[in-house]
């Protein structure tokens, strides 16, 4: 998994590609957390998506607390993609 750009005050999401390297179709959990500038966690959530064989998918996971994207300074995303 890579992040492609985090959530901000104007982008309510973090976008973050997911690969499979699979030789079938396989759900993956996008687990990303969002932090503010203390590093202090705000959220922490997960998002399914379904990847095709040997195939990549973009993945918009939404920061689910109000008003908490503007609060967002950075994101995690657990790199370590497992089958959901």
């Amino acid at each position: 998994m890579r992040l492609i750009r985090c959530a901000d005050a104007d982008t309510a999401y973090a976008t973050v590609e997911v690969r499979n390297p699979n030789n079938k179709s396989v759900r993956f959990a996008v687990h990303v957390s969002f932090a503010d500038e203390y590093d202090d966690t705000l959220e922490a959530t997960y998002h399914e998506v379904k990847v095709p064989a040997k195939g990549k998918v973009t993945a918009k996971v939404p920061v689910r607390g109000a008003g908490q994207a503007r609060m967002v300074d950075h994101c995690v995303v657990d790199r370590d993609a497992a089958p959901a």
